[in-house]
């Protein structure tokens, strides 16, 4: 599903239409702008929980030694961290990432853990994976799709750098399934979130702009379709926190 109006060119950043070729660019100063203090708001917003998601997300990916594996927008590399060391010397992981202040964070933590003899770092879009067909036993994209300007593009390109037999991963925010969540939720992003922003880092459009993109963003169902569409098999989904958060897995045959 490509949030485009095809008569007007245009997408969605947040609830704000913008042209398709100024996306990348509006998301690329959010991420600018945050990415010094990422993973301390993460931990503020979710209250921690996004730690358990990530872990959630790795066991289902089921990575194993030897492994060769991309983690797309990895951002500061908490996922590439975990991965590492479950790959062992005879792995790879890369961690990439569109953008250049998210990925330079990610490579500086990944050296300071001493996690770098089986990481590699590149700066690549999601929807233009610049890998040989077939490359990859594992892939994950973690929090990163939803600010893909062509999701189906993403997902195209994702399957197509998947070794026969290999799986992928798409851990992101969705649609709350359990009963009166939804209003306690649309008021916690649309009013503490955009707070949290402006106190910790003077910036309180990136955070409702983080609100609006979740909500422009599949359900669980759709993006399901969306995977096997593009390929993937044995398509399936579980909901964490209430659907809040998805991890989404296909694999390819």
């Amino acid at each position: 599903m490509k949030n485009t109006d095809e008569n007007h060119n245009k997408t969605h950043f947040g609830y704000t239409e913008v042209d398709v070729s100024k996306k990348a660019g509006h998301v690329a100063d959010v991420f600018h702008s945050v990415a010094e203090k990422y993973d301390l708001m993460n931990d503020l917003m979710s209250l921690g929980i996004h730690r358990l998601w990530k872990k959630f997300a790795i066991d289902l990916l089921s990575v194993h030694k030897g492994h060769i594996v991309l983690d797309i927008a990895g951002g500061t590399g908490d996922l590439t961290a975990k991965i590492s060391e479950k790959i062992g010397p005879t792995g790879k992981v890369i961690l990439s990432d569109i953008n250049s202040s998210m990925l330079a964070i990610g490579r500086d933590r990944m050296i300071n853990k001493g996690l770098f003899t089986n990481i590699e770092f590149a700066q690549i879009n999601a929807e233009i994976l610049p890998f040989e067909d077939n490359t990859f036993d594992r892939l994950i994209i973690g929090f990163g799709l939803r600010n893909v300007t062509d999701k189906d593009a993403a997902i195209r390109s994702m399957f197509r750098v998947l070794k026969p037999g290999g799986r992928a991963l798409i851990l992101e925010f969705s649609k709350p399934t359990l009963p009166g969540l939804k209003p306690i939720y649309d008021a916690y992003s649309f009013k503490i979130l955009p707070w949290l922003g402006k106190k910790i880092l003077s910036d309180e459009d990136s955070y409702r702009y983080l609100a609006e993109s979740i909500r422009m963003h599949p359900d669980q169902k759709t993006l399901e379709n969306m995977m096997k569409n593009a390929g993937f098999e044995n398509c399936d989904y579980h909901n964490l926190s209430g659907g809040i958060v998805a991890v989404h897995r296909g694999f390819k045959f």
